[in-house]
């Protein structure tokens, strides 16, 4: 393989048990289905945002697939999959990525009964399914950035 000049080589992120430790292999990603199992999940969710008259408005309609692609990465990241997300778009920066939409309380609410949808339809192991779900509750609301 040759190096190409106009697309140099990019770092590769690996989960590590300390700062020089050896790399963390058993991870809730993996341990719940990897990568598929998080397309499975973020597919089931966005096939109801699409039809959501409250979400569907925030995203480009030409660019579900994007959608999908920037949330199972980001989930597949934190969850201690491939840090496939932040090699292709750097730090998350949840809060600043979502500030130019309307993420009101009702949102958020519609938001959080799609995600819970798509965890009910994927049946994750009871005890990560709970954290996901403890995760998710979080997380949404720390995206609220405009009140009603």
């Amino acid at each position: 393989m040759t190096h190409d000049p106009t697309h140099p080589p990019q770092p590769r992120l690996t989960l590590r048990s300390s700062e020089s430790g050896a790399a963390v292999t058993d991870t809730v990603w993996a341990q719940v289905g990897g990568t598929e199992t998080f397309d499975r999940l973020v597919r089931a969710f966005y096939r109801e945002v699409r039809r959501d008259p409250v979400l569907a408005p925030m995203y480009p309609d030409a660019d579900w697939e994007g959608a999908i692609w920037r949330l199972r990465t980001f989930f597949e990241q934190y969850w201690g999959g491939p840090a496939t997300y932040s090699e292709q778009r750097g730090h998350p920066r949840l809060r600043m990525r979502h500030a130019p939409f309307p993420v009101t309380p009702k949102a958020k609410e519609h938001w959080l009964r799609h995600m819970h949808a798509a965890l009910d339809e994927i049946a994750l192991p009871p005890m990560h399914d709970a954290a996901f779900r403890d995760y998710i509750e979080r997380a949404a609301l720390a995206m609220v950035n405009r009140f009603e």
